[in-house]
């Protein structure tokens, strides 16, 4: 399987669609989809019927998923969005690293 270049607690950019140039951290990464869900970026308003765990039914509002494509890491470095590529590591792990500063992403 191939390594995303977004996963969970990244901060990323919106780079294209009606949420473009926001930026927050993902909550959750759908890979059988390709989305992800990004705090406070695309909210959706959704019909809740009230359950046993939310007794409150009505309207509430949460994230609505985003595609992959169209979000972009920030780099640690400079801030700025970059593409992510990944090198493999001396003892054979694979780890991200931002292209446009060279800086590994992941703790290595």
């Amino acid at each position: 399987m191939a390594m995303a270049h977004v996963r969970k607690g990244d901060t990323v950019v919106v780079v294209a669609g009606k949420e473009r140039g926001k930026r927050g951290k993902v909550l959750r990464v759908i890979p059988g989809k390709g989305r992800v869900l990004i705090e406070r970026v695309n909210m959706i308003k959704k019909h809740q019927r009230p359950t046993q765990k939310q007794r409150q039914g009505g309207l509430i509002e949460r994230e609505g998923p985003i595609h992959l494509s169209n979000v972009m890491l920030v780099d640690p470095q400079t801030d700025k969005p970059t593409r992510v590529g990944v090198r493999s590591l001396a003892d054979g792990k694979k780890a991200r690293v931002a292209r446009r500063s060279g800086e590994f992403i992941d703790k290595v």
